[in-house]
């Protein structure tokens, strides 16, 4: 909309734009246009829009063919955008975004969010849509200026800080351009600016404790002009020799470490366990027959390089919301690596029963021990990767302690998000978890006054 239609329109509707909301609208029609290109927007891509106002960005993503969910909490804007927008491929929702649960967006195969975010409420937004694992492909987000140089801050700089850290740990963060007040009615007090924020690939950064580096991080910026030596010396048993295998100054301050650095400190405080590859080749697992019966017994390898049959156990940990935690596999498992999986799982060692196997895995991964309830065998067949498969299904309070080695990370999901997801993205998981949570939801369908 150009300046005088947006001043009309909103007379009629009417609004009074409020500052609170971030009610500042884009009439400058070039930049709009520009901003959509940037985002690339193709038919295939599910669009989230947050605070589409009057829509300017909202038509031109529909023209690109993708479908858009606009996110408005303005009542009076949501009904404009419902008569004046009305298309198959818009859904308006009059509804505060801090409010939005992102995880059900994993239904959808290929989310992009737009978003010109209240400078008030802009860090919460960003940090909520941000949150790893993230079914969320491209952020495009308009910022107030001083926001986006914190986002795409280097070391060494003003901007750089503990947020600047805690995002880019999962994403790369592009500053694309300054956007002066001119190009908004009513005219922000500031300049804005758009960042484009992309997901950065596990494997560019080494394994650490993410837990522990954000506190580390915390720690060490809660007062930036202090040496790091006196906030965080207490948790570092030889300080100067962290500095020096870390080649930084021992009188170094916050900001002037990389976050390969923060890792690298993390890691020095608490070394991240390697699983022992040679030993996991030579593992020894039963050989069984078509009627699970043992046949004999084989290393690791020559089971998974021949294809043949063996047993495995699968844990589904539901929390007291009803909520299922999965792991995310971690990076040296031979199989699936980074595949999200069961809460917890694993082969049936020698002279071991399945339910002794299924007690010692969650231990072993997860650092519990909880009753466990049996709950149905899948047999052995492509699908499984040659496994007989028992799941049980257990309940906790509060959070796992996830071995490292085992494990890159892991999160509670309700069952319905879960079934999204395994339907739009199937290859985000490792296939003998998507057998079993089809027979899971399958027996829970069937026996619903029996199981959550």
């Amino acid at each position: 909309m150009k300046l005088s239609e947006i001043r009309t329109t909103l007379q009629k509707i009417p609004v009074s734009p409020v500052k609170t909301l971030g009610q500042n609208f884009l009439h400058d029609q070039n930049l709009a246009r520009w901003i959509v290109k940037q985002a690339e927007i193709i038919p295939d891509d599910y669009v989230v829009e947050i605070g589409p106002g009057l829509g300017a960005l909202t038509k031109l993503t529909l023209e690109k063919g993708a479908n858009v969910l606009a996110i408005e909490k303005d009542t009076r804007l949501a009904n404009f955008l419902r008569e004046h927008l009305s298309h198959p491929r818009l859904e308006v929702q009059n509804a505060d975004a801090l409010m939005f649960d992102p995880r059900v967006l994993f239904s959808q195969r290929r989310v992009k969010l737009l978003g010109n975010l209240p400078y008030n409420i802009s860090s919460q937004l960003l940090l909520k849509f941000l949150e790893y694992p993230s079914p969320i492909s491209l952020w495009m987000c308009m910022l107030q200026k001083e926001m986006a140089r914190r986002l795409s801050a280097l070391p060494s700089t003003r901007d750089y800080g503990s947020l600047t850290l805690r995002v880019q740990l999962h994403h790369r963060v592009q500053y694309l351009r300054t956007i002066p007040p001119t190009v908004f009615f009513p005219e922000p007090e500031v300049d804005s600016a758009l960042v484009r924020i992309l997901p950065r690939d596990p494997l560019d950064l080494p394994p650490r404790d993410d837990e522990l580096l954000t506190k580390l991080i915390r720690s060490g910026f809660s007062q930036r002009r202090k040496q790091l030596r006196k906030l965080l010396g207490m948790r570092v048993i030889n300080w100067d020799h962290a500095a020096s295998i870390l080649s930084f100054d021992p009188k170094t301050r916050a900001e002037k470490l990389s976050l390969l650095q923060w890792i690298g400190l993390a890691n020095y405080i608490a070394p991240p366990a390697h699983p022992a590859a040679l030993a996991m080749g030579n593992e020894r697992f039963p050989v069984v027959d078509k009627n699970d019966r043992i046949l004999g017994y084989a290393p690791r390898s020559d089971v998974h390089g021949n294809n043949l049959r063996h047993r495995a156990v699968h844990i589904l940990i539901f929390d007291q919301a009803g909520e299922v935690y999965l792991q995310q596999r971690s990076r040296w498992k031979d199989r699936h690596s980074l595949k999200w999986d069961s809460s917890a799982a694993g082969h049936v060692a020698p002279r071991e029963s399945y339910e002794e196997t299924a007690r010692r895995e969650l231990d072993e991964e997860l650092g519990i021990n909880v009753p466990l309830e049996k709950l149905l065998k899948l047999p052995a067949s492509a699908s499984t990767e040659q496994e007989f498969v028992w799941l049980y299904r257990g309940e906790i309070r509060g959070n796992p302690i996830i071995n490292r080695s085992e494990i890159e990370t892991g999160a509670f999901f309700p069952p319905a998000i879960i079934d999204g997801w395994v339907s739009a993205r199937p290859e985000n998981f490792a296939p003998g978890f998507i057998e079993c949570w089809k027979a899971y939801r399958g027996k829970k369908g069937a026996n619903s006054d029996k199981l959550t």
